[in-house]
């Protein structure tokens, strides 16, 4: 697998990433989760040659976390693990907001290094931005746990470019993690500019738009599922949707690839400083996602996808109403 540096100080990882969201929370339910599947899913990546593994300390609460250690039981090779903090849940998994004061900083870093059972959280990132607590103060408090040794690197995620300047002048930022995909473009107006220029990575997720970039979607989701209630999933913008992606589609069939593959390859093209991240709960899916980089795209081709898939070419935005109002990047 090809390797790159994330960001001019950070560590050389395996592309595409492994985003382990979906086998603790967000699709489907509680229900059809199987932790045995996800556990071997984790291993098959990792013995595939992926290093880099994306989570969350609120993903189902800290089952995510839990899941991740019990996978690298026994490993003696461990991945960069890529932890965001600071959602706040209530035991039913209900989102009560964000918690970014540096005393809190703290605290979810403490609960964290336990559930992982690490010494230190390789990169440590608040979930979302504040819009009342200066990122300074967020950035400072994980800058004096870089200092104790418990983290490694310090990240973002759905930061402003604003934002990213002011907390790379406290602490050297190593890379932003943001939705990036053929169907949503938006950081090329000038969050990855910005990022080049002070030499941060980027890490994308959502490199597949969840799912709808693959032509799978029926549209039926469960109702705990999030894109039940996201506009872009959801009656006449979805029917819209579908259209667009049959385009990519025709394409795939051309190149001899899946959808999928093509929309990751896609991102992979866009340059040596991007991370895609996948997500997959299972080993199935593996060979497919690590395959796009295989996918050669040539200028005609890019071009093509470029006509197809502007950024706004897709109806609906990609959270519903209220996470929409915490992502910055729209």
């Amino acid at each position: 697998m090809k390797t790159i540096q994330l960001g001019k100080i950070g560590p050389a990882v395996a592309v595409p990433g492994l985003g382990t969201m979906g086998m603790s929370d967000m699709y489907g339910n509680k229900e059809t989760r199987n932790d045995a599947e996800s556990i071997a899913t984790i291993h098959a990546a990792l013995d595939m040659g992926i290093n880099f593994l994306d989570t969350g300390d609120y993903y189902g609460m800290g089952h995510n976390e839990l899941l991740i250690r019990e996978a690298l039981k026994g490993r003696s090779e461990k991945p960069v693990i890529s932890v965001k903090f600071g959602a706040l849940r209530s035991p039913a998994g209900d989102w009560l907001g964000f918690d970014m004061r540096p005393e809190a900083v703290k605290t979810f870093a403490a609960y964290s290094l336990n559930r992982l059972g690490a010494e230190a959280i390789d990169i440590y990132q608040p979930g979302r931005v504040h819009p009342t607590i200066p990122i300074e103060d967020t950035v400072g408090a994980i800058a004096d746990l870089v200092q104790q040794g418990k983290v490694k690197y310090i990240g973002l995620s759905e930061a402003s470019p604003e934002t990213v300047r002011r907390a790379h002048a406290v602490h050297p930022i190593t890379a932003v993690e943001v939705e990036y995909s053929l169907a949503s473009r938006v950081i090329e107006n000038e969050l990855l500019q910005v990022c080049r220029e002070l030499g941060i990575g980027i890490v994308a997720y959502g490199v597949l738009s969840r799912g709808l970039l693959s032509g799978e979607l029926t549209g039926q989701f469960a109702p705990t599922d999030f894109r039940a209630h996201a506009p872009r999933f959801t009656g006449e913008n979805f029917e819209a949707n579908k259209k667009r992606v049959a385009l990519l589609q025709e394409m795939a069939k051309e190149k001899g690839c899946t959808a999928s593959q093509l929309a990751l390859a896609w991102v992979l093209h866009q340059g040596n400083d991007i991370l895609p991240l996948f997500g997959t709960t299972k080993q199935s899916r593996l060979k497919e996602n690590i395959d796009a980089g295989d996918i050669p795209l040539s200028t005609e081709e890019l071009a093509r996808l470029d006509k197809n898939f502007p950024e706004g070419a897709f109806a609906g935005t990609r959270y519903a109403a209220p996470q929409m109002g915490m992502v910055v990047n729209k």
